[in-house]
């Protein structure tokens, strides 16, 4: 296999200059190389040396000056001033920091490239207006070049400019002032820039232009694509015999004019005239026939879940291996899926994916509503938010007793006073600021406690405490530059900040000879590895599709000779090619879903190489599996052991009450009973953002109790004309009762969130149907009994194990009364409100009586019937079901298909009798050791039900909840 590009080059280097290599510079185009090639040298050397002095390219640059490099930061508060003055002076609007920051970002943008490539400032932003002007201006141009110019200013000749073409033109003409005045104050304070130093060394204006004197020889190492002040520097310097080029290059498409990938070296030795120290290159990528995999996958998650797979297969250590990331973006999925953690990453962990952003962007939206808008309540999800943030670390105690009192009070809104976080890394997180001014100070002190939290762990997290350090770095500058620019508001500064953290991101840093290296393409720049990986090999991204934002028009690009899109794909070749000279195991990942954010389709780089060259692609295509996923195993518990002795020792040996719910719950799914009431599996407290049905029927039922209360204390009959004085004050006992479910009180309506007026609107409407409708079907009624389960406890005789036991029967029983009809009869009536779809019809009996039954309402009813029947000794108890939804329709009697279930007392009395049969198998089933619990595949279960995970079959047919 061919040697590794930096072997080749510390061969070179020993053979030229043998050990006398102290005084040489090496340099580089970033700082991975520089590792690699001390250790290519000491294999190479095999002896203690003194080793050459390296650097990269900006560094190396900077000894030209003793100015202190401008960090962005500034240079954008640096800009933006500058711009408003002139705004000022032209009699416009200044702009504000949040409109200015994206634009700041494009014109120090544009400034740069003008810089590294020397452009004219004044003549490429000049103004004209004819073709002869153009011809003048620019007549040492090309033909070409003058009609990418002549196209341009055309473009611009039309006239009755839109508003948005009028700014771009007002703002094209400042700029040459702009970036003339914005040079003076970096001189002014003494700093500078890296475009400006290039410009300043290219065109004989640095402080110091010998200091490339202090070395014996300089060698430029690896490079590719030169801007022009680079490629002036390195020539003047190989023509006073200082400087040496070593260029990583293939003949197959060195040689090719058509090849894009030998585009900038070809520049640079045929155009420029730079020597390549290697001699001629040899043609490797020609003459391989090696075999390349290319796996098609079905998402970019399916791509690290393929790699996954690879390298757990293919762990050998031996080798040098690489994951190039093509999609950065990547990243983060990539390191969720790696099998081990022997890696070293340079490619950068963002902080904008990282919980310590979402910490801090939490806080600025908090402070967003409290301070800036002077909100005194914030949303429960921000709070929720905060208590789930792992950088937060709140107490395991505090966090409960948030959550359960803000689900108890569905707090949807939670008062930003009251929130007690004091268990937590940030006590004062949600304290309102006194000051725009303690906007920044604040971050700052929360980074400081972050920070000391992560220390406390005995050891810093690397990645955490390497983004928090940066992150201040960036806060501190920020607060610098504000301090320049008057009162600024709250807001302004959190949009600024936002912008600002945005490209922060943490390399995270193992050994960079040992073990899986992962990086991006443009960082694999004179790197070799034996077995590569390359993810994101996709057309649309490699090569990319879009250049960075300009303000400088591609003609106008194209006639100075500034990079365009053609360029970025000639360097995406390259970058992509030279892998094929060195590597002998090459895998290549792409995302075959179509997307806005994918084509599809493999790069075509693949495909050139595939028809230009002998290497052997092996295709690999991820199948979507076409057979259903197995069925989860069914979740089946034994009565034995610990169940029994909870099932047994609860109901049967303490007496433990089994309610008409606990019972239907039994008839719907036995694993659902004993989930809820054997193993007490309790649902986590949450804040539901939707329509709870369970609390609508609570409110509904203490309302109706209160409202009725009075008549209780009443012997005799009392008209139901008297209910009428009801309806009046139902709004209002409905609002109590809203206020006691949620553990507060309200005085009006207004108070409420917009799902308790929703709740109110409903609940005050069924209680007043209710009321209603017994004023319309009697003359008069009297209250026997409301809401009391306390009395009506029924021991009932079951057999378990062959010998008689007794299990404890209760139920909340709504109301029992004695109405006198309007034809004159009395009936003795047990009355159960529903607040859901429940229904007062049914196709027989045997469906009633059934496990699974559709018909839980008329169980419960006849439940509450039978214990308070018992207990009282009363008879013909009338059992009648007020269904909000379906009284108008179906009244409140149970009906069968063929008319009333309660056609006679004799009737009725033998139908309770098959119900009291019915519960005593069905208790008895529930106590039978050779019945397992175990859930019925057939039973309806509603999407709210918590239990659902548990079930076999988790949801057959959706239901509506009561």
């Amino acid at each position: 296999m061919n040697k590794a590009f930096l072997r080749l080059v510390a061969e070179d280097i020993q053979q030229r200059y043998g050990k006398d290599i102290s005084d040489i510079a090496v340099v580089f185009n970033n700082k991975r190389p520089i590792t690699y090639l001390k250790k290519h040298l000491v294999d190479v050397y095999q002896q203690a040396i003194w080793s050459p002095q390296f650097f990269t390219i900006q560094e190396f640059f900077s000894l030209s000056t003793t100015k202190v490099q401008a960090s962005p930061i500034s240079q954008f508060f640096y800009l933006y001033e500058l711009h408003n003055e002139l705004l000022a002076k032209e009699g416009v609007e200044p702009e504000t920091l949040e409109e200015f920051y994206p634009i700041a970002e494009i014109i120090l943008s544009d400034f740069s490239q003008l810089d590294y490539d020397l452009v004219d400032i004044a003549q490429i932003f000049m103004e004209l207006s004819d073709t002869t002007e153009i011809e003048l201006a620019f007549q040492h141009f090309t033909p070409e070049q003058q009609a990418f110019i002549r196209q341009f200013w055309q473009s611009f000749s039309v006239q009755g400019h839109t508003g948005v073409q009028k700014r771009f033109l007002r703002l094209w003409r400042r700029l040459p002032t702009l970036y003339k005045a914005f040079k003076e104050r970096l001189q002014a304070e003494g700093q500078t820039n890296f475009p400006t130093i290039y410009r300043d060394l290219a065109e004989g204006k640095a402080e110091n232009e010998i200091f490339v004197d202090q070395f014996k020889q300089v060698l430029f190492v690896g490079f590719n694509a030169l801007n022009r002040a680079e490629a002036k520097l390195f020539r003047e310097w190989q023509e006073q015999g200082k400087a040496l080029f070593y260029f990583d290059a293939d003949s197959h498409y060195l040689d090719d004019k058509l090849q894009e990938a030998g585009l900038f070296i070809r520049r640079n030795i045929f155009q420029t005239g730079l020597l390549n120290a290697l001699g001629d290159v040899p043609n490797v990528i020609g003459n391989r026939a090696d075999d390349v995999h290319v796996y098609q996958s079905l998402g970019k998650i399916s791509e690290t879940k393929l790699l996954y797979d690879l390298l757990s297969e293919n762990q050998d250590q031996s080798k040098s291996s690489a994951i190039l990331l093509a999609d950065e973006s990547m990243l983060v999925p990539l390191l969720q899926s790696l099998p081990y953690t022997d890696v070293n990453i340079t490619t950068g962990y963002p902080l904008i994916q990282s919980p310590i952003y979402g910490l801090l962007d939490l806080w600025m939206n908090v402070q967003v509503l409290i301070s800036q808008q002077h909100k005194e309540k914030i949303p429960y999800q921000l709070l929720e938010t905060y208590l789930t943030n792992p950088m937060s670390k709140v107490s395991k105690q505090q966090k409960q007793q948030i959550q359960t009192e803000s689900a108890d009070k569905q707090l949807f809104e939670v008062e930003v006073k009251e929130i007690d976080i004091s268990q937590s890394v940030l006590p004062h997180f949600f304290r309102k600021l006194q000051s725009a001014e303690q906007t920044i100070p604040t971050l700052s002190a929360m980074i400081d406690s972050l920070l000391l939290s992560l220390a406390d762990n005995d050891r810093i997290r690397q990645i955490e405490s390497n983004l928090l350090m940066e992150t201040k770095k960036v806060l501190n500058q920020l607060q610098l530059g504000f301090s320049n620019l008057g009162k600024l508001s709250i807001g302004f500064q959190i949009g600024l900040i936002r912008k600002a953290l945005g490209p922060i991101s943490s390399a995270i840093e193992g050994n960079p000879l040992k073990g899986l290296q992962i990086m991006g393409l443009l960082e694999s720049r004179c790197l070799n590895f034996d077995q590569v990986y390359i993810l994101g090999a996709n057309e649309g991204i490699l090569p990319k599709t879009s250049n960075s934002p300009t303000f400088l028009p591609n003609n106008l690009r194209k006639a100075y000779g500034l990079p365009v899109l053609e360029n970025q794909d000639a360097l995406s070749a390259y970058l992509f090619y030279r892998h094929f000279q060195y590597s002998s195991d090459i895998h290549l990942f792409y995302n075959a879903v179509v997307s806005e954010s994918s084509s599809g389709e493999e790069s075509r780089f693949i495909k050139q190489l595939e028809f230009e060259t002998k290497f052997n692609f092996v295709k690999h295509t991820q199948q979507q599996p076409l057979t259903f996923p197995t069925q989860p195993q069914e979740l089946v518990i034994e009565k034995t052991g610990e169940v029994w002795n909870k099932l047994y020792g609860s109901y049967i040996k303490h007496g433990k009450r089994i309610s008409a719910s606990a019972f239907t719950s039994y008839l719907q799914s036995p694993l659902q009973f004993f989930l809820k009431y054997v193993a007490d599996i309790k649902e986590p407290p949450s804040i539901s953002q939707e329509f709870e049905m369970n609390k609508l029927g609570t409110v509904i039922h203490e309302s109706m109790e209160e409202l009725l209360a009075p008549l209780k204390a009443v012997d005799d009959f009392v008209a139901t004309e008297s209910l009428k004085a009801k309806l009046e004050i139902a709004d209002q006992v409905v609002l109590k009762q809203i206020g006691n479910e949620y553990l507060t009180s309200f005085n009006t309506v207004n108070e409420l969130n917009s799902l308790q007026r929703i709740m109110h609107k409903i609940a005050a409407e069924y209680v007043k149907m209710y009321l209603r409708y017994d004023i319309d079907q009697y003359q008069a009624i009297r209250i026997v009994e409301l809401e009391n389960s306390d009395d009506y406890i029924l021991d009932f005789p079951i057999e378990i194990n062959g010998s008689i036991e007794t299990v404890s029967l209760y139920g909340i029983i709504d109301r029992v009364d004695e109405v006198l009809t309007k034809d004159g009869q009395t009936k003795l009536r047990i009355v159960d409100y529903k607040t859901g779809s429940d229904s007062v019809t049914f196709r027989n009996l045997d469906v009633v009586f059934a496990a699974n039954t559709e018909n839980k309402a008329l169980v419960q009813t006849l439940f509450y019937a039978y214990v308070y029947e018992q207990v009282t000794g009363l008879r013909n108890l009338e059992p009648h079901l007020y269904v909000a939804r379906r009284m108008r329709e179906d009244g409140t009697v149970f009906k069968n298909n063929n008319g009333s279930f309660v056609l006679s007392h004799q009737t009725l009395a033998e139908q309770k009798e098959v119900f009291v049969a019915f519960l005593k198998s069905t208790l008895e089933e529930l106590f039978d050791q050779q019945v397992p619990f175990k859930h019925n595949p057939d039973a309806a279960v509603y999407p709210s039900d918590p239990f659902t995970l548990f079930y076999k079959y988790s949801v057959k047919e959706s239901a509506v909840e009561d």
